[in-house]
């Protein structure tokens, strides 16, 4: 076991195998937390997202911060704005501040990993997210989020939800 604190191993380095880092459920997804924004001193965060398919995040958009996707397993189906990619192992994908995006996992489900820009999209996951009790897929969800309860949450961390997980209303 490492004695090493997390601003120290930033300071210094360092590597994580696939299954480490700091898990979370949201909704109906595997989020791994691998870097913290807390580690870059609020410049990123990087989040590895395993979705099963047809589960992914809600339409929505980031007023303050960039987000990229790299997926490196499977299949995972991204919005970002009005382009619809089908994203397979090393695909990419680039979303900017102010516009909607939404990803979502592929026939088989995918994995990817997602950095963004600063700590405000580490934040809305630490508050509305459940801590996994171990490193595994949750089961699926029993019903949609429950908007009334997501949508002030969302916007005090700089982000509008503007639909439910899925593909964009209206696609």
């Amino acid at each position: 076991m490492s004695t090493t604190s997390s601003s120290e191993r930033t300071k210094l380095g360092y590597g994580l195998p696939e299954e480490e880092g700091e898990d979370f459920w949201l909704f109906g997804a595997l989020t791994t937390i691998k870097i913290s924004a807390e580690d870059t001193a609020g410049q990123y965060c990087v989040i590895d997202v395993e979705v099963p398919p047809g589960v992914g995040s809600p339409w929505h958009v980031h007023r303050d911060e960039d987000e990229w996707f790299f997926v490196h397993e499977g299949e995972c189906e991204v919005y970002i704005g009005d382009a619809h990619l089908t994203l397979t192992a090393g695909g990419f994908a680039f979303g900017p501040k102010g516009v909607p995006h939404t990803f979502f996992g592929g026939p088989n489900g995918g994995k990817m990993l997602v950095w963004a820009e600063g700590g405000k999209f580490e934040g809305l996951l630490r508050e509305i997210a459940e801590p996994a009790p171990e490193h595994v897929v949750p089961p699926p969800p029993d019903s949609p989020p429950d908007m009334e309860l997501l949508l002030p949450i969302a916007e005090k961390w700089a982000y509008g939800i503007l639909g439910p997980p899925g593909p964009p209303p209206g696609r």
